[in-house]
């Protein structure tokens, strides 16, 4: 089967917004069996837009359009698609009552705007949108059968989960099969040089990498019916990633994180000072964190560090703020202010400036305190401010994952 992706907005070609859409679907329909082999975006214009549907309904066997279906003037996607189909607009009924339906949920009148949203190509199917104001549509042109979506990722996925995918499905080849091994703290070509022989290169299954900074994916793909040697080749490649593997699949580290932190009873505190909170905001994503998260102290200046977590100005003064010394004072003074079980500070430098030839930008200094002991590490980060700060985030809470596993025993769920 032939599947072309048509994304619809000026915002997408002037780089205001990310296409998340195209991605997403891709996936899911690869997941399905078969391969996107065309993807196009077009401004909002009637014009453009019915002349791409024109294009890819000749070639293709379903086009999937997302974008152009809200209530405002440049939203041309409706009144393209019946051009493109030679037929006229007309309102529809099931529209207006779901526009009525939503009205009552929200407690709250829509525009009158909305209305244009309950405009269709005559003779279109509707798609349900439990989500949102906007219907979708399928109208068959040329060669293909065209489902029309929001522009809306969250909505988009749940019509696409919910109607596009179980109807493609019915025409798609087998699905194929997925596992992503997430793991951190070692680069591509280290990966790639691991697993080199993992299995035999006539193997049924596909072997990829995909970096999502800071994490690299390997993705292991293969048909379903290939099932088996899937299996067996994830399991050589768990064997020789394990130091670094954190995550499977749908998996997170801070689902990792969560499961662990319930497992072992432990509880927490932060001492957080280049990454302003941002170990605090991730942890605390996660519901129930509150059952072992205390407390996090963004103790970004000299003085927040004496006053909140007592560490002492003069240890500040003798060291810097970014040191061993004062990462472990961090740490401890924390774990003492809440009689928390562990303790992590953060204190570095994330640029773009404070660097210097001793400490440049990319210094960060990590501890982590319990009971008995302080474990501090000085670590030499690379990048502009949002990475450096992105990557001491994680290595964090790699540091807490891999204290948990190791010192308290606790094992994640398969």
């Amino acid at each position: 089967m032939r599947v072309a992706i048509l994304s619809i907005g000026d915002e997408l070609l002037t780089g205001e917004v990310t296409d998340t859409n195209a991605s997403h679907i891709a996936g899911r329909i690869y997941d399905c069996g078969a391969r996107v082999f065309r993807h196009l975006t077009v401004p909002d214009d009637e014009e453009a837009i019915a002349q791409a549907l024109t294009e890819l309904g000749a070639a293709s066997d379903a086009v999937i359009v997302t974008g152009g279906l809200g209530p405002t003037p440049d939203d041309y996607t409706a009144q393209a698609a019946a051009r493109a189909a030679g037929v006229e607009l007309e309102l529809s009924q099931t529209a207006l009552d779901h526009l009525a339906e939503f009205e009552k949920r929200i407690a709250k009148p829509l525009h009158p705007a909305n209305r244009r949203q309950a405009l269709f190509p005559r003779g279109s199917r509707l798609i349900p949108n439990p989500l949102g104001t906007a219907c979708g549509f399928v109208i068959a042109l040329g060669q293909a059968e065209l489902f029309f979506l929001p522009g809306v990722p969250y909505e988009m996925e749940r019509m696409l989960a919910d109607t596009v995918l179980p109807e493609l499905s019915k025409r798609l080849p087998a699905p194929w099969r997925r596992i992503t091994l997430k793991v951190f703290g070692i680069p591509e070509a280290a990966i790639a040089e691991r697993l080199k022989g993992a299995f035999p290169a006539d193997a049924p299954v596909q072997l990829a990498y995909c970096v999502k900074y800071p994490e690299i994916h390997v993705i292991l793909r293969a048909a379903a019916k290939n099932g088996k040697f899937l299996e067996q080749a994830a399991a050589e490649v768990r064997t020789r990633l394990a130091p670094y593997l954190f995550a499977e699949d749908d998996d997170s580290m801070d689902d990792v994180l969560a499961r662990l932190f319930r497992e072992s009873g432990l509880t927490l505190a932060l001492a957080e000072s280049c990454t302003g909170g941002m170990i605090a905001a991730r942890i605390t994503d996660m519901a129930g964190s509150s059952a072992y998260f205390l407390e996090g102290n963004v103790t970004y200046s000299n003085a927040a560090k004496s006053r909140m977590i007592a560490v002492p100005p003069e240890l500040i003064e003798r060291h810097g703020a970014v040191s061993a010394e004062v990462a472990r004072a961090m740490a401890e003074g924390a774990r003492k202010a809440c009689a928390s079980d562990l303790a992590l500070s953060v204190t570095g430098i994330a640029g773009p400036d404070g660097g210097t030839p001793e400490k440049p930008v990319g210094t960060v200094y990590v501890a982590l305190a319990d009971a008995g002991s302080c474990r501090v590490e000085r670590c030499n980060f690379q990048g502009d401010r949002a990475r450096v700060r992105s990557i001491t985030c994680f290595t964090a809470l790699n540091w807490l994952r891999e204290y948990l596993l190791t010192r308290h025993g606790a094992a994640v769920p398969d």
